[in-house]
């Protein structure tokens, strides 16, 4: 099991993502979340897992000169990417109104990037996964946003939550990539980083 490959370390996730901390529970690795305050700014020049990469290293960077050698360090970071632009978290709620209706109907991709990094050793991997949307109606894009927690999620929009239910016609790829951290690729990044 996968935590056994960490039973030497202790592993610290730099995330306030309910979703990712659940994740990590349900894989059965004991960590501690560590808060960091980055701005989660980028070049304009990256593209889709670029950006990824980039942001979930950068949120790296304030944490690295303090770690110990038997810490391990998780910091992630999620986009949906739509139109050839990076869809982020809306500032509000008629943002993230507009957000659902631009996906609705349409296939929109997910990036999730996760940094894993050690004593003087970084290593990061990415995953995507292709969403297609439903015509939402206006009603349930009304009720999904004034009735739940939409303004801390990429694209306006939780896959776990009813919107995922009425909304979400079919995936291509991993699921808790949706939800911000793919597992599958994690555990088989630990495993052959032979730690």
């Amino acid at each position: 099991m996968i935590s056994e490959y960490l039973k030497n370390y202790k592993v610290l996730l730099a995330s306030s993502s309910k979703r990712r901390q659940e994740l990590l529970k349900e894989l059965e690795i004991n960590f501690q979340v560590i808060s960091q305050k980055i701005e989660e700014n980028y070049p304009k020049s990256l593209n889709k897992s670029e950006i990824t990469d980039f942001l979930s290293r950068k949120k790296s960077a304030p944490l690295l000169n303090n770690l110990k050698k038997n810490e391990l360090l998780i910091t992630s970071d999620t986009i949906v990417w739509f139109n050839n632009k990076a869809i982020e978290k809306p500032k509000n709620i008629v943002e993230a109104k507009e957000m659902l209706s631009l996906l609705s109907g349409s296939m929109h991709q997910v990036f999730t990037s996760i940094c894993i990094s050690l004593n003087g050793r970084q290593k990061i991997i990415n995953q995507e996964t292709k969403v297609y949307f439903n015509v939402l109606k206006n009603e349930d894009i009304n009720y999904y946003v004034n009735k739940f927690d939409v303004l801390d999620r990429a694209g306006s929009y939780g896959i776990q939550d009813i919107i995922g239910h009425i909304g979400v016609n079919k995936i291509e790829g991993c699921y808790n990539n949706v939800l911000g951290f793919p597992t599958s690729l994690f555990c088989q990044t630990i495993e052959k980083m032979k730690l």
